[in-house]
């Protein structure tokens, strides 16, 4: 099953959204209103190899709370995506058994590339 974590509120999310093919088969996720469950955060860990390459150092809670300061482990990036839906960088597509993650310019080509 192919999918999209999201926000809804978030700009860049529906700008993405907006550009998706039509009829592109995907289980859409809004995470603010619909929080990750360790099982999916499992999933995208378990293709991307990583924590910290799904944790955004962009959100402001990031800034807010010093953690750039910090010496943060791939346990504490899990526990902080868990913890809150803004430490996710979004969008995160999981299509095919693949995931890209973020709203670049190239994670967007793959994912249409992808969504053909």
């Amino acid at each position: 099953m192919n999918k999209i974590y999201y926000i809804a509120s978030c700009d860049t999310c529906r700008k993405i959204i907006k550009s998706l093919p039509k009829g592109n088969n995907l289980v859409f996720r809004d995470i603010k209103q619909n929080p990750l469950t360790i099982e999916e955060l499992e999933e995208m860990h378990q293709i991307s190899g990583s924590y910290e390459v799904l944790f955004s150092k962009k959100a402001q809670l990031y800034k807010s709370m010093n953690l750039k300061d910090k010496s943060l482990t791939e346990e504490d990036y899990k526990n902080y995506i868990l913890e809150h839906y803004t430490f996710l960088s979004r969008p995160v597509f999981v299509i095919e058994n693949k995931v890209y993650i973020g709203g670049s310019q190239q994670s967007m080509l793959q994912v249409m590339k992808a969504l053909e």
